[in-house]
């Protein structure tokens, strides 16, 4: 073989090589960023799987879909931010530190008993809670959170009860479920900005008597349950945990219920203008996920869906706001079928 027969072979070669690597349009495939699975992401965070799952609900550690579906995973460029933090891993860890009653009552310096009563009365919020064996809904509190309180209420920790909480408490009030409730469905509405899958996390605290009326449509009640965003972790396991979480997910006071459904009247009308929900029929493949959003589309503007207030103004000292508010359009009312309080 001659010199020029062996360059010839040599630079068919490179080029083949250099096409097997390139992309379309003459671009070499750009590489993924690495992932670990959630395990390895805790083991390499020195955190237990309880805290991590938190420190995710709570946005505090980024986690990416996986390709296929499945559950979600941590970029290795993630970890790496999270370990060269300051006090890494001690300050992760203290931000995810729960208690229960008695633990928040010596936190604070006060009785078990006087913690429930702030509790109740929603001057504090819990941010999970568990089955304990008699199958009782264990609330659990945010230390972080509670330091907080306890800095900006100090007045609340000693002394008489303040009478607007002890006639609110007498009544029976309890707070603590629709504080959830609430934290719960803020979080995931930070979690996604399509248009439906915000209106299917509004939909999530209604039962299906409450959300017929709000979405008359089948098909646009149906692709609710299938857009709707999960938490990515910390799902309950068990038969009774899931039953709770399910009870505990729904509004049950009228007025709760009220701001509930005026959130999702107002998300359903942008959801709406964005796209039309997939029908029996339609090519909905690509439909049934949301679609990737790369810029903003211009759109009308509409007033925010109403926000309910983070605690009862036993605690806050402010007047609470009416139900549907002056932020909403003439006409809501009559849209959302409700008929108020005491209605036959």
């Amino acid at each position: 073989m001659t010199v020029k027969e062996v360059l010839r072979a040599h630079t068919a070669a490179h080029e083949d090589a250099s096409a097997e690597t390139k992309g379309q349009g003459g671009h070499a495939p750009s590489v993924a960023p690495a992932t670990v699975a959630a395990g390895r992401a805790s083991q390499e965070l020195g955190v237990r799987r309880a805290e991590f799952e938190l420190a995710v609900h709570l946005g505090l550690i980024a986690v990416t879909g996986a390709p296929g579906g499945g559950r979600p995973r941590v970029h290795e460029d993630e970890i790496a931010r999270l370990r060269e933090q300051p006090g890494f891993p001690d300050a992760l860890v203290e931000r995810v530190r729960t208690v229960g009653t008695a633990q928040a009552a010596a936190l604070l310096d006060i009785a078990p008993a006087r913690f429930t009563r702030l509790a109740r009365a929603g001057c504090v919020s819990p941010v999970t809670f568990y089955l304990n064996r008699y199958r009782a809904v264990v609330w659990l509190y945010l230390a972080d959170e509670l330091a907080a309180f306890a800095a900006r209420e100090p007045e609340l920790l000693a002394g008489r009860t303040p009478p607007g909480m002890r006639t609110m408490l007498e009544s029976g009030a309890d707070w603590r479920a629709r504080n959830w409730r609430s934290q719960r469905i803020d979080r995931l509405l930070d979690r996604t900005t399509d248009p439906w899958a915000r209106t299917a996390v509004q939909a999530s605290a209604l039962d299906p008597v409450q959300l017929a009326e709000v979405v008359d449509d089948p098909y646009e009640r149906a692709y609710l349950v299938r857009v709707r965003p999960e938490p990515v972790f910390g799902r309950p396991g068990s038969m009774a945990a899931r039953e709770a979480m399910a009870e505990l997910m729904l509004a049950d006071d009228p007025d709760e219920i009220l701001w509930r459904r005026v959130n999702l009247t107002l998300e359903l009308d942008s959801a709406r203008e964005d796209r039309p929900a997939p029908r029996p029929g339609d090519d909905g493949g690509a439909r049934a996920t949301p679609p990737a959003r790369t810029g903003a589309r211009p759109r009308a503007v509409r007033p925010a869906p109403a926000a309910e207030p983070a605690a009862p103004p036993a605690c806050t000292g402010a007047s609470r706001p009416a139900a549907v508010g002056r932020t909403t359009r003439k006409g809501l009312l009559a849209r959302l079928g409700w008929r108020g309080r005491g209605a036959g």
